[in-house]
Protein backbone atom coordinates (compact mmCIF):
# COMPACT_ATOMS: atom_id res chain seq x y z
CA UNK A 1 0.00 0.00 0.00
CA UNK A 2 1.35 3.10 -1.21
CA UNK A 3 1.65 5.87 2.50
CA UNK A 4 -0.29 8.73 1.79
CA UNK A 5 1.52 12.07 1.24
CA UNK A 6 1.04 14.99 3.77
CA UNK A 7 -0.13 18.38 3.01
CA UNK A 8 1.09 21.40 5.52
CA UNK A 9 -2.01 24.14 5.63
CA UNK A 10 -0.50 27.20 7.09
CA UNK A 11 -3.21 29.83 8.17
CA UNK A 12 -3.71 31.83 11.13
CA UNK A 13 -7.54 31.49 10.18
CA UNK A 14 -9.56 28.91 10.85
CA UNK A 15 -12.14 29.39 8.50
CA UNK A 16 -9.32 29.56 5.32
CA UNK A 17 -7.92 26.20 7.05
CA UNK A 18 -11.23 24.57 6.87
CA UNK A 19 -12.02 25.82 3.41
CA UNK A 20 -8.37 24.42 2.22
CA UNK A 21 -9.34 21.21 3.63
CA UNK A 22 -12.65 20.90 1.46
CA UNK A 23 -11.13 21.71 -1.58
CA UNK A 24 -7.94 19.35 -0.93
CA UNK A 25 -10.37 16.34 0.72
CA UNK A 26 -10.52 14.69 -2.68
CA UNK A 27 -7.03 14.07 -3.09
CA UNK A 28 -7.69 11.67 -0.48
CA UNK A 29 -4.00 12.45 1.40
CA UNK A 30 -3.29 13.49 4.87
CA UNK A 31 -3.62 17.49 5.49
CA UNK A 32 -2.09 18.88 8.34
CA UNK A 33 -3.29 22.10 10.14
CA UNK A 34 -0.92 25.04 11.39
CA UNK A 35 -2.51 28.01 12.53
CA UNK A 36 1.23 30.01 12.60
CA UNK A 37 4.67 30.23 10.96
CA UNK A 38 5.99 29.14 14.21
CA UNK A 39 3.73 26.01 14.63
CA UNK A 40 4.50 24.75 10.60
CA UNK A 41 8.18 25.00 11.75
CA UNK A 42 7.72 22.71 14.23
CA UNK A 43 5.87 19.96 12.49
CA UNK A 44 8.06 20.22 9.67
CA UNK A 45 10.78 19.14 12.16
CA UNK A 46 9.15 15.80 12.01
CA UNK A 47 7.14 15.38 9.22
CA UNK A 48 8.11 15.10 5.48
CA UNK A 49 5.57 16.59 3.55
CA UNK A 50 4.90 16.65 -0.31
CA UNK A 51 3.94 20.86 -0.69
CA UNK A 52 3.00 23.76 2.02
CA UNK A 53 0.43 26.02 1.65
CA UNK A 54 1.20 28.77 3.02
CA UNK A 55 -0.39 32.18 3.84
CA UNK A 56 1.61 35.52 3.39
CA UNK A 57 -0.82 37.85 5.84
CA UNK A 58 -0.36 36.20 9.31
CA UNK A 59 0.18 38.17 12.49
CA UNK A 60 3.98 37.72 13.84
CA UNK A 61 5.65 35.18 11.70
CA UNK A 62 4.59 35.83 8.31
CA UNK A 63 4.65 33.71 4.86
CA UNK A 64 7.80 35.32 3.66
CA UNK A 65 9.47 34.80 6.81
CA UNK A 66 8.12 31.41 7.55
CA UNK A 67 8.98 30.63 4.02
CA UNK A 68 12.86 31.62 4.81
CA UNK A 69 13.20 29.84 7.74
CA UNK A 70 12.03 26.73 5.74
CA UNK A 71 14.38 27.09 2.61
CA UNK A 72 17.54 27.79 5.28
CA UNK A 73 17.06 24.35 6.50
CA UNK A 74 18.54 21.19 4.91
CA UNK A 75 16.14 19.23 5.70
CA UNK A 76 13.18 21.02 4.53
CA UNK A 77 14.35 23.71 1.38
CA UNK A 78 13.20 21.20 -1.22
CA UNK A 79 9.81 20.92 -0.49
CA UNK A 80 7.48 23.38 -2.91
CA UNK A 81 5.59 25.84 -1.54
CA UNK A 82 2.49 27.57 -2.70
CA UNK A 83 1.75 31.11 -1.22
CA UNK A 84 -1.36 32.29 -1.00
CA UNK A 85 -2.69 35.72 0.12
CA UNK A 86 -5.62 38.08 -0.03
CA UNK A 87 -3.79 40.91 -0.95
CA UNK A 88 -2.10 42.04 -4.16
CA UNK A 89 0.49 44.79 -3.94
CA UNK A 90 1.70 44.38 -7.47
CA UNK A 91 4.22 42.43 -9.53
CA UNK A 92 6.76 43.21 -6.99
CA UNK A 93 4.90 41.48 -4.09
CA UNK A 94 4.17 38.58 -6.13
CA UNK A 95 8.40 38.86 -6.53
CA UNK A 96 8.77 39.05 -3.33
CA UNK A 97 7.46 35.64 -3.01
CA UNK A 98 9.30 33.80 -5.60
CA UNK A 99 12.61 35.41 -4.26
CA UNK A 100 11.25 33.60 -0.91
CA UNK A 101 11.17 29.99 -2.65
CA UNK A 102 7.58 30.01 -3.53
CA UNK A 103 7.32 27.73 -6.85
CA UNK A 104 3.62 29.11 -7.02
CA UNK A 105 1.84 32.54 -5.54
CA UNK A 106 -2.14 32.58 -5.74
CA UNK A 107 -4.33 35.42 -5.07
CA UNK A 108 -7.36 35.35 -2.90
CA UNK A 109 -10.26 34.07 -4.01
CA UNK A 110 -8.87 31.32 -6.00
CA UNK A 111 -10.09 28.54 -8.31
CA UNK A 112 -10.74 25.29 -6.36
CA UNK A 113 -9.98 23.44 -9.54
CA UNK A 114 -6.76 25.20 -9.98
CA UNK A 115 -5.67 25.03 -6.67
CA UNK A 116 -6.37 21.35 -6.19
CA UNK A 117 -4.97 20.67 -9.74
CA UNK A 118 -1.22 22.24 -8.94
CA UNK A 119 -1.30 20.27 -5.19
CA UNK A 120 -1.95 17.20 -7.09
CA UNK A 121 1.12 17.43 -9.76
CA UNK A 122 3.47 17.72 -6.61
CA UNK A 123 1.50 15.05 -4.36
CA UNK A 124 2.44 12.34 -7.23
CA UNK A 125 5.93 14.10 -8.01
CA UNK A 126 6.77 13.67 -4.09
CA UNK A 127 5.24 9.94 -3.83
CA UNK A 128 7.36 8.77 -6.93
CA UNK A 129 9.95 10.43 -4.95
CA UNK A 130 9.18 8.04 -2.36
CA UNK A 131 9.14 5.27 -4.50
CA UNK A 132 12.76 5.98 -5.55
CA UNK A 133 13.99 6.08 -2.96
CA UNK A 134 12.33 2.66 -1.81
CA UNK A 135 13.74 1.16 -4.69
CA UNK A 136 17.41 2.45 -4.18
CA UNK A 137 17.51 1.34 -0.11
CA UNK A 138 16.05 -2.51 -1.01
CA UNK A 139 18.51 -2.48 -3.54
CA UNK A 140 21.10 -1.71 -1.29
CA UNK A 141 19.74 -3.85 1.32
CA UNK A 142 19.45 -7.38 -0.49
CA UNK A 143 23.14 -6.97 -1.90
CA UNK A 144 24.33 -6.16 1.28
CA UNK A 145 23.04 -9.07 2.25
CA UNK A 146 23.04 -11.81 -0.18
CA UNK A 147 25.01 -14.47 0.51
CA UNK A 148 27.79 -16.32 -2.55
CA UNK A 149 27.97 -19.24 -4.33
CA UNK A 150 25.10 -20.48 -7.04
CA UNK A 151 22.50 -19.59 -4.27
CA UNK A 152 23.41 -15.61 -4.24
CA UNK A 153 24.18 -15.51 -7.50
CA UNK A 154 20.54 -16.87 -8.18
CA UNK A 155 19.06 -14.66 -5.31
CA UNK A 156 20.81 -11.82 -6.67
CA UNK A 157 19.49 -11.79 -10.31
CA UNK A 158 16.04 -12.76 -8.74
CA UNK A 159 16.39 -9.07 -6.75
CA UNK A 160 17.51 -7.49 -9.31
CA UNK A 161 14.75 -8.79 -12.09
CA UNK A 162 11.91 -7.62 -9.90
CA UNK A 163 13.61 -4.46 -8.84
CA UNK A 164 13.83 -3.72 -12.65
CA UNK A 165 10.19 -4.44 -13.45
CA UNK A 166 9.14 -2.10 -10.01
CA UNK A 167 11.62 0.98 -11.90
CA UNK A 168 10.03 0.11 -15.27
CA UNK A 169 6.87 0.95 -13.66
CA UNK A 170 7.80 4.25 -12.00
CA UNK A 171 9.28 5.17 -15.01
CA UNK A 172 6.42 4.45 -17.30
CA UNK A 173 4.32 6.71 -14.62
CA UNK A 174 6.96 9.71 -14.33
CA UNK A 175 7.16 9.91 -18.49
CA UNK A 176 3.40 10.22 -18.67
CA UNK A 177 3.38 12.82 -15.83
CA UNK A 178 6.35 14.79 -17.61
CA UNK A 179 3.92 14.48 -21.17
CA UNK A 180 1.11 15.59 -18.95
CA UNK A 181 3.04 18.73 -17.94
CA UNK A 182 4.22 19.68 -21.29
CA UNK A 183 0.64 19.15 -22.80
CA UNK A 184 -0.67 21.66 -20.18
CA UNK A 185 2.20 24.24 -20.01
CA UNK A 186 2.69 24.19 -16.57
CA UNK A 187 4.73 26.42 -14.27
CA UNK A 188 8.34 25.89 -15.03
CA UNK A 189 9.22 24.99 -11.41
CA UNK A 190 7.17 22.06 -12.04
CA UNK A 191 8.71 20.96 -14.34
CA UNK A 192 11.72 21.39 -13.16
CA UNK A 193 11.17 19.09 -10.25
CA UNK A 194 9.85 16.73 -12.63
CA UNK A 195 12.80 16.79 -14.40
CA UNK A 196 14.67 16.08 -11.73
CA UNK A 197 12.58 13.47 -10.55
CA UNK A 198 13.81 11.85 -14.31
CA UNK A 199 17.60 12.02 -13.68
CA UNK A 200 17.62 10.41 -10.45
CA UNK A 201 15.39 7.40 -12.52
CA UNK A 202 18.04 7.45 -15.16
CA UNK A 203 20.87 7.39 -12.31
CA UNK A 204 19.17 4.58 -10.79
CA UNK A 205 18.23 2.43 -14.30
CA UNK A 206 21.63 2.83 -14.95
CA UNK A 207 23.23 1.43 -11.68
CA UNK A 208 20.63 -1.70 -12.48
CA UNK A 209 21.86 -2.17 -15.52
CA UNK A 210 25.42 -2.47 -14.42
CA UNK A 211 24.78 -5.07 -11.75
CA UNK A 212 23.26 -7.21 -14.25
CA UNK A 213 25.50 -10.38 -15.11
CA UNK A 214 27.92 -9.96 -17.75
CA UNK A 215 28.13 -5.73 -17.66
CA UNK A 216 31.17 -5.96 -15.93
CA UNK A 217 33.42 -3.02 -14.62
CA UNK A 218 33.46 -1.93 -10.63
CA UNK A 219 30.48 -2.04 -9.06
CA UNK A 220 28.40 0.57 -10.07
CA UNK A 221 27.36 3.41 -6.74
CA UNK A 222 24.00 4.02 -6.74
CA UNK A 223 22.78 7.90 -6.60
CA UNK A 224 21.54 9.51 -3.96
CA UNK A 225 18.31 9.91 -3.29
CA UNK A 226 17.34 13.30 -1.30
Amino acid sequence: MVQKAKILLVDDRPENLLALEAILSALDQTLVRASSGEEALKALLTDDFAVILLDVQMPGMDGFETAAHIKRRERTRDIPIIFLTAINHGPHHTFRGYAAGAVDYISKPFDPWVLRAKVSVFVELYTKNCQLREQAALLRLQLEGSTAGADGARETAGLLAELSARLAAVEEQAEALTKQLGEEAADPAVVATAAHLERKLTGLRRALDALEPGAGGPAPVLPAQN
